[in-house]
């Protein structure tokens, strides 16, 4: 190896030829993912103020990223179907059209039927987002910077959650839960502007590309990926989901903004090392990021009660959280070939699931067994997790993606 690579900032040129990302397009794909992201987990930083003033419980309010998963799980697939032969640009238009309106309706609703009616369209809009941001952004470079380029993308997910979730914590404290929906529509405004002007137009793969399921599930390497995403994804949000909740009933419900930060942070972290190295080092990268963690959880159980313990946790969650997105999209379309779309489509659609059984989950083990219940259960879950990424040794998680040879490396 020559040299240090680093997949953001300027350190971007690297790659056969010496190509450069694209990086205007990329961050206005990575604005859109922050803002589907930010929508999603907004409710978990402003769920108190939410149910109050929508006369519901803080399980039942929780419900909010549930059904917007839902929404996202239940029409992925089809949707993915259905437009494969949309050009990406007219579809993340769309997409985030469709953001704007249901955030809108979410500010301005004060009735839970109409919010959590406003929740499912944003999740159908997800849906047409997910299942083609990774795709796009790979046919925007040469094969040896697709890695690269996802994790520019994906950079989106631990900045909603690192100055989005916390500034929307904020501002919902200070001003009230609506102005944070609100701010949201502003941005989904002035991002269709930005990809209208800046993002280039990739044609979709057509009718004729878009494999069945079926067959894409019979390739080596992608139900692994599948299986640990759906388990990973959540054991997350079990936690995620009510982790206001979680620190308020532990005397920290005053300090639920600067938790979310320094997940974030660390999350944003963790996603440059996974930039700088998932080409080369994916399977290690994996590993790693499932067994930290673990750990985070196990503090979480025993040391709930210690507030520097609680953030050491939070932190080492985020180390553990913020890369997972781009190993496993990337992972999910090695291992799809040719077929990527469809898997990226399925394992969106797991996501969702995932999502919404973490939001399903975390309210009843809360409402029967209390928070405590929570870190457990997240520790169960991931034990299947990295065992499923130990033995997805030659396909799934290879250490090395398949096809890519870098400049100053044997």
């Amino acid at each position: 190896m020559t040299g240090q690579r680093t997949p953001l900032g300027t350190a971007v040129a690297e790659g056969k030829g010496r190509e450069k990302l694209p990086l205007r397009a990329l961050l206005a794909l990575t604005t859109a993912v922050f803002l589907t992201a930010l929508t999603e987990t907004l409710p978990a930083g402003v769920l108190p103020a939410m149910s109050g003033d929508l006369g519901v419980g803080e399980s039942a309010m929780g419900q909010a990223v549930t059904v917007y998963a839902l929404g996202t799980a239940l029409t992925a697939i089809p949707l993915s179907a259905a437009t494969a032969g949309w050009p990406r640009k007219r579809l993340l238009l769309a997409a985030m059209a469709g953001f704007a309106v249901a955030n809108t309706v979410t500010a301005v609703s004060a009735s839970y039927a109409l919010t959590m009616v406003a929740r499912g369209a944003a999740g159908v809009a997800a849906g047409l987002a997910w299942a083609l941001l990774a795709g796009y952004a790979r046919r925007m470079v040469p094969v040896a910077l697709q890695g690269r380029a996802i994790a520019v993308v994906m950079t989106g997910v631990p900045v909603a959650l690192s100055l989005g979730v916390p500034a929307g914590t904020y501002l919902g404290e200070t001003f009230g839960w609506r102005a944070a929906f609100g701010l949201m529509t502003a941005v989904a405004a002035g991002l269709l502007v930005w990809i209208a002007a800046l993002v280039p137009d990739r044609p979709g793969p057509g009718r004729g590309g878009s494999a069945p399921v079926r067959a894409t599930l019979a390739l080596p390497g992608v139900r692994p990926v599948l299986f640990v995403t759906l388990v990973y994804v959540l054991a997350h949000n079990v936690l995620y989901t009510y982790i206001a909740a979680f620190l308020d009933r532990h005397g920290m419900g005053g300090s639920t903004d600067v938790a979310l930060l320094v997940f974030g942070v660390t999350s944003m972290l963790s996603i440059w090392v996974v930039g700088a190295r998932i080409d080369r080092r994916l399977r290690l990268l994996a590993v790693g990021g499932t067994v930290l963690f673990a750990v985070a959880v196990t503090l979480l159980a025993v040391g709930a009660g210690s507030a520097p313990l609680v953030f050491v946790a939070v932190g080492l969650w985020g180390l553990g959280w913020g890369g997972a997105p781009s190993l496993l999209q990337t992972a999910a379309a090695d291992a799809g070939g040719e077929s990527a779309d469809t898997a990226q489509a399925v394992l969106v659609t797991l996501w969702n699931v995932a999502m919404a059984g973490g939001g399903v989950v975390g309210g009843v083990l809360l409402g029967a067994a209390g928070t405590g219940a929570l870190a457990w259960s997240v520790l169960v879950l991931l034990a299947p997790a990295l065992v499923a990424v130990v033995a997805a040794r030659t396909h799934g998680f290879p250490s090395i993606r398949p096809g890519v040879t870098l400049p100053g490396e044997d």
